[in-house]
Parts: structure tokens; sequence; C-alpha cells
């Protein structure tokens, strides 16, 4: 079982569907006039779950971002501060939260 998601003309994911593994990326696009990408059910954050090989970093999800530079799928910005890991395509926090001091006597 192969997964292609559907791009918009700003390769935002639109959906995700599901095919056969012989299934090709480009053949569909021609054939639907949409673009296609495919997408690995068992990829994320750049490493395939099941000891296989990692596939565009992330499985696609609707809202996603196909990046052709990278070849890879990730989530939109979930704020400003956050910034784009490049080896896995996921948001990270740039700063490490403290957790708050503890009151003597506790």
């Amino acid at each position: 079982m192969a997964h292609f998601a559907k791009l918009d003309k700003n390769n935002r994911v639109e959906c995700v569907l599901v095919g056969r593994d012989e299934d090709d990326e480009n053949e569909i696009s021609t054939r639907t006039g949409d673009t296609y990408k495919k997408t690995s059910y068992n990829t994320v954050g750049g490493v395939h779950l099941l000891g296989g090989t990692p596939f565009r970093k992330n499985f696609a999800g609707i809202g996603y971002i196909y990046d052709q530079g990278r070849d890879a799928f990730y989530p939109p910005q979930p704020s400003n501060s956050h910034v784009l890991n490049e080896g896995t395509c996921t948001w990270e926090i740039p700063v490490q939260f403290l957790a708050p001091p503890v009151p003597e006597g506790i």
C-alpha cells in the first residue's frame, strides 16, 4: 500500500490518498492534472519507524508543506519562535524552558 499527497499550487498538502505500491507519482500527476507526491506512512522526523529507508522526512498530513529543495514534508510552523530542524524537518523551540525554582523546605 502506498500513500500520495495531493499538493495545491503553493505545495501545501490538500489530502493524502491510498494507492498501490506500483503507482507512480508522475503518472498520477499527469493523468489527473494535479500534483501528487508519494509519502511514507512509517517515516517521522527523518527516521523510518520499522527500520527501513526514511522517505521525505515525514508522512504528509493535510496542511503540511512539501519543500522541493529538501524533498521533504513538514507541518506548518506552530509559531514565529519555532525553528525548522534541517535534519528532521520538524519544528523546535529555540530556547529551553527551565523548571521554576522549588521553594526551600518543600
